[in-house]
């Protein structure tokens, strides 16, 4: 273990992130009545350009009147290259109240692109007082994204999640594919006529997973399109939980429930964490440094795989 400890990520739950335009206010109560822990308004790709601003004075109104429980509270800005962006943070800093918690920055190529949006975030928010620092999460969607997501991770203190978008990154990169997320038909190997199909993202989650837990930064998996197919959605995020992404996206509110499943540790992997835990407790008062549990060895590395399976449940619990 290097002496530089990896620092703690926020300790919130982030199963699942619900998006919503802006230009659609009608559906905002119901989102905050859904089960998902994070509620993302939207004002980027969902919203047509002639209803920019009308979208962002409609979450600006709705953040302070809708009642969005204990929900982690964030809004999707426009991207850097466009020219909304600006009015996108400053109006959202300066009008709306401390109840909203992150900005989402789109297509996040460098560690710059965050240091634009934190100086205007800095200098609003001394100008008008605000209390409550707002937090960011960023989306990984390029080339360059990818390239440079380990100083994307330690961009900025604010910096809490950050997600993979495979649309636009699939763009960016060339990948001959129009399907969003989820089992690609023509990526497979090929064995005595058998096809297997591996994952096209598993290599793009990996790198996330790992500048994030470096930074403390929470990794989530993006959007899965085919909001008619439950299996593939649950097939996806069990690979993203597995690789240590702890939510998933939902542009479908039926997703909602798929991601929570998926992203909540079942009562036996909470139960089995706890054994291993108490047989460890008992193996270090007998002298030694393992065991084994029904059949196989475990050690002290296995206390810490254990502890995040509990402490993951107690978080949500508490929530």
């Amino acid at each position: 273990m290097s002496f530089r400890i990896q620092p703690t990520p926020p300790a919130r739950p982030n199963r699942c992130q619900l998006f919503g335009p802006g230009s659609r206010p009608a559906i905002f109560e119901k989102m905050a009545a859904s089960a998902a822990d994070v509620i993302n308004l939207d004002l980027e790709d969902s919203v047509a350009p002639d209803d920019k601003a009308t979208a962002r004075a409609n979450i600006i109104e709705a953040i302070g009147s809708v009642d969005w429980g204990k929900k982690t509270l964030s809004v999707r800005i426009n991207g850097l290259d466009t020219p909304w962006w600006y009015r996108d943070v400053v109006d959202l800093l300066e009008l709306a109240g401390d109840r909203l918690d992150m900005i989402m920055i789109p297509k996040v190529g460098c560690a710059a692109d965050v240091y634009a949006v934190d100086a205007l975030a800095t200098a609003v928010e001394r100008a008008k007082g605000r209390q409550k620092p707002i937090a960011f999460e960023v989306i990984i969607e390029s080339a360059a994204g990818i390239a440079h997501v380990e100083e994307i991770a330690a961009a900025s203190p604010r910096l809490q999640a950050m997600s993979l978008g495979a649309a636009d990154f699939a763009a960016s990169m060339g990948m001959q594919t129009t399907g969003i997320g989820g089992t690609q038909e023509n990526y497979y190997m090929a064995h005595e006529g058998a096809k297997y199909w591996s994952d096209p993202w598993h290599w793009a989650q990996a790198a996330i997973v790992a500048a994030c837990r470096t930074h403390g930064v929470l990794p989530v998996d993006g959007p899965f399109g085919d909001f008619s197919d439950d299996e593939g959605f649950r097939a996806q995020a069990r690979r993203s939980a597995t690789l240590g992404m702890v939510g998933k996206w939902a542009i479908h509110p039926k997703q909602v429930a798929l991601a929570n499943e998926v992203f909540t540790p079942s009562e036996a992997q909470v139960a089995e964490a706890r054994e291993i835990l108490e047989a460890m407790e008992k193996a270090k008062a007998e002298g030694s440094g393992a065991t084994v549990y029904k059949g196989r060895l475990v050690d002290i590395a296995s206390i810490k795989q254990a502890e995040v399976i509990v402490r993951q449940s107690e978080m949500i619990a508490a929530g």
